[in-house]
């Protein structure tokens, strides 16, 4: 479904990427985790066409299309959601305005169609806020509406990146439950986690990168959860 293929990246003369190389496959949850500054985000970025970072590089193939050279909007028109780290909601906007300002229509032939409504469904306490203004949000609050703007998209693959990051443990439980769930519809998934129990749960395979980009394990969640020198080495565990 999305092979990335030797690509190196910079953000000015910083070299971050050098020859990162994985594939997702059709209908997986893949799990990429490391330790902060391997370029995880940078792969994330680089994936969705957002600049910086620079690709100067390598392939990005998205269904037998290389997408490598597009701009940010025509990768998102082609099936590719995206869920950035820190959320960037629109906080002059409400949340209904954060949802209906991204929405695009299915593609054709597909199975799962995202409205707000489904958003809702999945996100009662969104509704509950739907008149509020993204600022006024607490920060589950903000995550759970980058998630539900990202599948306003109606992608194929969704991009995620550290969804977890600063919620509190119930908070955090609750997006779980609905990655489940959203697991559950078909939609491939790249999950960047610092979280190694949220990556154990929901992930098909996981990966682990190193300095550069380099990918250096590759598994089942059953084997990491049973190699803790790679635990230990590779995330501080």
């Amino acid at each position: 479904m999305l092979e990335v293929k030797d690509v190196q990246a910079y953000y000015g003369t910083a070299h971050i990427l050098e020859g990162t190389s994985l594939e997702v496959r059709d209908g997986e949850v893949l799990g990429l985790l490391g330790r902060n500054g391997m370029g995880k985000t940078t792969l994330v970025r680089t994936i969705a066409g957002i600049d910086p970072p620079q690709q100067h590089s390598g392939t990005i193939t998205w269904q037998d299309e290389d997408i490598t050279t597009l701009e940010s909007f025509e990768i998102a028109r082609r099936g590719i959601g995206y869920v950035p780290q820190g959320r960037r909601t629109f906080a002059s906007l409400t949340v209904v305005e954060n949802l209906e300002v991204i929405e695009r229509k299915p593609r054709e032939g597909a199975l799962d169609v995202w409205n707000t409504e489904r958003v809702f469904e999945f996100f009662p306490r969104l509704e509950e806020r739907k008149s509020s203004f993204a600022r006024t949000l607490s920060g589950g609050e903000q995550q759970m509406l980058a998630i539900g703007r990202a599948l306003m998209t109606n992608p194929t693959l969704l991009l995620m990146d550290e969804p977890s990051e600063g919620l509190a443990p119930v908070i955090l439980g609750a997006i779980r439950d609905t990655l489940a769930s959203i697991k559950g519809s078909g939609l491939s998934i790249l999950l960047v986690e610092q979280n190694l129990g949220l990556a154990l749960s929901l992930c098909d395979r996981i990966l682990l990168m190193s300095e550069h980009g380099h990918i250096v394990w590759e598994g089942t969640p059953e084997k990491l959860q049973n190699d803790e020198q790679a635990q230990h080495r590779y995330l501080g565990v």
